[in-house]
């Protein structure tokens, strides 16, 4: 996938398909017997995991086409107050494929978009949306035992999110605080630092 220049607010426009892709394909191996299991995140179980991931897919997919309403407003960061539904097999991956649709038009990109109750510039959102899904996509794979490997475009565009803010505690409660990961770590392992994983977590740890 080509990283292109535009005349958007954002530098770059670049693809969410393989990122939400990948998410789907963590959801649909998910077992309903992990549900309840630990996740990266202290505050999430699997089952709030998915509910945020819904959520969020849904907030983004709106931001793309600039559509005000109950997923502009509420906060992403409340994931794991909100029910998982019942029907969360389907529509899941139903929102991931519409969110990289959306965000493929050029008009995605102009202006600004709202999501979780914030305003963003349109290029910064679609920054954000592609972090959520490739850390919180890490996350899930570690929590349900999966693989997960990333294309580097997608971390390329989520580690320039995250670097510059990597000392800034304002970070929070966005991210946790950076876990730092050895010298020559693989490039997965130094973006998920940067989000505030620690690269070496299993369920059982």
């Amino acid at each position: 996938m080509a990283i292109t220049t535009t005349t958007a607010p954002t530098a770059v426009v670049f693809d969410l398909a393989p990122a939400a892709r990948r998410v789907a394909e963590l959801v649909a191996g998910v077992r309903d017997e992990q549900l309840p299991g630990p996740t990266p995140c202290a505050e999430f179980t699997v089952r709030d995991l998915l509910a945020h991931l819904a959520g969020l897919a849904a907030a983004f997919r709106d931001a793309a086409v600039k559509r005000a309403g109950a997923w502009s407003e509420r906060p992403l960061a409340e994931g794991a107050g909100h029910p998982l539904t019942a029907d969360w097999r389907r529509v899941l991956p139903r929102r991931l494929t519409e969110l990289a649709h959306l965000w493929r038009a050029g008009e995605a990109w102009q202006g600004s978009a709202r999501a979780g109750g914030v305003t963003l510039t349109a290029g910064v959102a679609a920054q954000v949306a592609l972090g959520e899904l490739v850390l919180h996509g890490w996350d899930l794979a570690r929590a349900t035992g999966q693989p997960y490997a990333c294309d580097r475009p997608s971390l390329q565009v989520v580690y320039a999110l995250l670097a510059p803010e990597a000392d800034n505690p304002a970070r929070a409660p966005m991210f946790a605080p950076v876990v730092d990961v050895p010298y020559g770590s693989d490039f997965l392992d130094r973006v998920v630092g940067l989000g505030g994983r620690d690269p070496r977590w299993t369920p059982a740890a």
